[in-house]
C-alpha cells in the first residue's frame, strides 16, 4: 500500500511534499455563467464533505481563498485588476504557460505550519477543456485543490472515472482525501515516513 501512497505526494524531483488545508474552503469561481458556477460549488462541496473539512462564506485574510479564473487567453489574467497583487509573478507565468501551451494551472499559498491557505485555479478554455463536461471539470479541479498532491500524481490515471456516463471520484482518491484529513494526521509533511502514516489510516478506512 505504501507504494500506492507516497508517489501520489512525491514530486518529479524527487521531493515528498504533502499539504492540506488548515482553514475552511472560501471559492469563488470567475469568468463562468451563473449555471456553470453552481456546478463547481456544488463539486467543490462535495469533495469538502468527502474530507470531513468546512466551507465558510468568507476568510478573514483574502476574503475568498480558492480562486478559479477561467479565461479564452492567457493574455486575459494580467488584464484581471489586483491578480497581480495575489500572484506577484504573474507576467512571467503567462509567459510560462503560452509557452507550454498548457490549458490549467494551480498555485497554492502555504500558512506557518505548511498548510494550504489559499489555492488559485487557472482554467484556459481551449478545445480540449471546452469539451469536457462541466460537471466533470468542477469535480476534477475540486478534487485536485483539496491537497498539495505530486505534479505528476495524475499523470498515469486521471482522479475520476466515468460511471454509467457519470464522472465519479476514483473510490481509491476518495479514500485518500479521507485519510489525509483525519484529526490524527498532520496538515504539512515532508518526509516520506508521512506515506506509512497514511498508508495505515487507509487500512482502517477501507477495513473499518
Amino acid at each position: 500500500m505504501i507504494d500506492d501512497v507516497a508517489p501520489l505526494f512525491t514530486r518529479a524531483d524527487g521531493a515528498y511534499v504533502f499539504a492540506r488545508w488548515g482553514r475552511p474552503i472560501v471559492p469563488v469561481v470567475f469568468g463562468v455563467d451563473e449555471a456553470s458556477l453552481a456546478v463547481f460549488k456544488g463539486a467543490i462541496e462535495a469533495v469538502v464533505t468527502l474530507a470531513n473539512h468546512q466551507m465558510a462564506e468568507t476568510d478573514p485574510e483574502l476574503g475568498a481563498n480558492l480562486m478559479i479564473f477561467f479565461c479564452q487567453d492567457w493574455d486575459e489574467l494580467p488584464e484581471v485588476p489586483h491578480l497581480d497583487a495575489l500572484v506577484p509573478d504573474l507576467i512571467p507565468l503567462v509567459r510560462k504557460l503560452k509557452a507550454a501551451d498548457a490549458n490549467q494551472y494551480r498555485i497554492f499559498r502555504f500558512d506557518e505550519a505548511g498548510a494550504i491557505r489559499a489555492c488559485f485555479v487557472f482554467l484556459r478554455m481551449d478545445e480540449h477543456m471546452a469539451a469536457v463536461a462541466a460537471d466533470t471539470l468542477a469535480l476534477s479541479q475540486a478534487v485536485q485543490s483539496i491537497l498539495l498532491w505530486s505534479d505528476t500524481a495524475f499523470d498515469a490515471q486521471p482522479p475520476l472515472a466515468l460511471i454509467d456516463g457519470n464522472a465519479v471520484l476514483r473510490p481509491e482518491v476518495a479514500d485518500v482525501v479521507r485519510a489525509a484529513y483525519d484529526p490524527v494526521m498532520p496538515a504539512a509533511a515532508q518526509d516520506a515516513s508521512h506515506a506509512l502514516r497514511l498508508a495505515a489510516r487507509l487500512g482502517m478506512i477501507r477495513h473499518g
